[in-house]
């Protein structure tokens, strides 16, 4: 698979300097962390799962969930896990493309439930979604039958822990827990995949929930939370982190005025677009998908097809960018610093090492754009497939309890 897939090869020469780099399951883990980009999920109810992991291809989705936990009913978790069961064996048995596939579980039980009724078609799976991750023994049980199912279907499954219990939420034990967390993921290193943070989890501990006019960067407890966990999990680069889900997939009566910029979208010709993304409140959204990037996430979880364009758009990196990453890379070793070739910065050439090395790593994954307006027409051609291939439905979730 490829990120923006969806292009031809006359767009993608257009739209990119460095297009972007294919990969697949067998991929490694490092690169496979920052591909997951816009991870969306459905319920495991839904009767057509396998025709959702299709589709969810065909609009440039790279990673999709399954959803056993919060996403479905109590009373249906029997049945959703049978349907899953199905729709794994009806995807082994098709030669058509897929995302990178997991499942969002309940219990330990579950994976090895799940792996051992899907019998062969288990390899379609990429790896299953762990929620409300502790370092005590359920999360232990976790990670244990992921590896025990990785031995059992001969190659490696991955585990994408969520970081939401109220541990984490509260500040007296936040530390104790985010170490017991890191002893843990590094003892289990090779089956972890990345790490997503539930904010929609951690909100609700203290009775919140944001509105379309503010981001997860601003309600304050949550945030504190987000960059304990970047402090303990993302310094060297050492794990990807996944930001939260944006729950909202459709506009409302509007109170702050719109953050989107008139003139990009005017030069590319792309004033509907504009407007289209504002009446869906979606500029909130890109706000917040750029405060992700500049934090440190690499990817976010949707709940809407439309979302997938908008965060994997915003992952592409830009010319200028890309230039000062390879200048810093090229020249490291010497020390100092050098102007930017756009003369518009300064390039210390050891403190943004680490930096560079990041963008260049996802450079290979989203490539990079061609010039400033790639990403308005970028946008637009996600847009339009989405609007495309799911004509007239308002979320795929099927439910109004999104997956994190």
């Amino acid at each position: 698979m490829r990120h923006f897939d969806f292009l031809t090869a006359q767009e993608t020469a257009e739209l990119f300097a460095v297009a972007p780099a294919a990969f697949d399951r067998d991929s490694p883990a490092a690169l496979l962390g920052i591909a997951l980009g816009a991870t969306l999920y459905s319920p495991g109810t839904r009767p057509a799962l396998a025709e959702d992991a299709r589709r969810a291809a065909a609009i440039g989705a790279t990673s999709q969930v399954w959803d056993l936990e919060d996403g479905i009913a109590h009373a249906d978790v029997p049945a959703a896990q049978d349907n899953v069961v199905d729709q794994l064996q009806s995807l082994h048995s098709s030669c058509e493309s897929w995302p990178l596939l997991f499942v969002r579980v309940r219990s330990h039980q579950q994976i090895l439930d799940i792996v051992g009724g899907a019998g062969k078609a288990a390899c379609v799976l990429t790896g299953f979604v762990l929620p409300k991750m502790s370092p005590d023994q359920g999360g232990k049980q976790f990670l244990q039958a992921v590896v025990d199912v990785s031995a059992q279907v001969g190659k490696t499954l991955y585990a994408v822990p969520v970081l939401e219990h109220e541990d984490l939420a509260w500040q007296e034990t936040r530390t104790a827990h985010l170490a017991g967390l890191r002893s843990l993921f590094d003892r289990h290193r090779q089956h972890i995949l990345s790490l997503r943070v539930g904010g929609t989890d951690l909100c609700g501990l203290f009775g919140l929930r944001r509105d379309s006019d503010t981001t997860i960067w601003d309600v304050a407890v949550v945030r504190d939370a987000l960059g304990d966990v970047l402090n303990v999990f993302a310094r060297r680069g050492d794990y990807a982190l996944s930001a939260p889900v944006w729950e909202h997939f459709s506009g409302t009566d509007r109170l702050f005025k719109p953050q989107l910029r008139f003139t990009p979208f005017e030069r590319g010709g792309r004033m509907r677009l504009r407007q289209q993304l504002l009446r869906e409140d979606v500029d909130e959204l890109i706000r917040e998908v750029l405060l992700d990037r500049a934090n440190g996430f690499h990817g976010k979880t949707v709940i809407h097809p439309t979302h997938v364009a908008i965060v994997n758009t915003l992952h592409a990196v830009n010319r200028e960018e890309y230039d000062d990453a390879t200048t810093v890379l090229a020249q490291r070793d010497r020390g100092g610093a050098v102007a930017s070739a756009a003369g518009n910065k300064m390039n210390e050439l050891g403190p943004h090492g680490l930096w560079a090395e990041q963008v260049v790593a996802r450079a290979q994954v989203y490539g990079v754009l061609s010039r400033p307006d790639s990403v308005i027409e970028l946008l637009q051609r996600g847009r339009t497939l989405a609007d495309t291939v799911y004509p007239a439905r308002p979320i795929t979730t099927g439910s109004a309890v999104p997956g994190r």
